[in-house]
């Protein structure tokens, strides 16, 4: 199965291994980036103000953009806040700090909206849910964008 040639290799490499997996295959893939999604680090821990809640998602996620700078450019940093109960949540969280964090803010703007749909799980998912994990991918994407606009102005 082939992705589209957009994707940054590590999200290409997330999407291949969950196309070439069976419905509830997909499930565990998702559950088990549930479980990797990192804790936030302390600075961030204490300081709830500094995330975004994503609202369109079920259940409360958190979420923030970071620049790092770097000598050879910068690159965009995700954290996440969501409830070890929340395990599909998570698992969206997971996918995309995976697939997205450490990359340069260009990579990240050009993922297509659509991407989550590429998990192959929208008939595994709710339709809700999967809007939750587009919701995540739009705010990231927003987030960049708006520290770009700052750093440019």
């Amino acid at each position: 199965m082939t992705t589209t040639p957009v994707l940054p290799p590590a999200l290409a490499d997330i999407v291949d291994d969950f196309q070439a997996l069976d419905e509830p295959e997909r499930l565990q893939l998702l559950l088990e980036f549930s479980r990797s999604l990192p804790p936030l680090p302390e600075r961030l821990t204490d300081h709830p103000e500094l995330l975004e809640q994503v609202v369109e998602c079920q259940t409360p996620l958190f979420l923030t953009v970071e620049t790092e700078k770097h000598d050879d450019g910068d690159v965009i940093r995700l954290f996440f806040k969501a409830p070890p109960e929340a395990p599909t949540t998570r698992g969206f969280a997971g996918v995309l700090h995976e697939g997205l964090d450490g990359l340069p803010a260009t990579d990240i703007l050009a993922i297509p909206d659509d991407m989550p749909d590429l998990l192959g799980l929208t008939r595994a998912i709710t339709p809700l849910r999967m809007r939750g994990m587009s919701a995540m991918l739009g705010r990231i994407k927003r987030k960049v964008a708006a520290a770009g606009r700052a750093s440019a102005g």
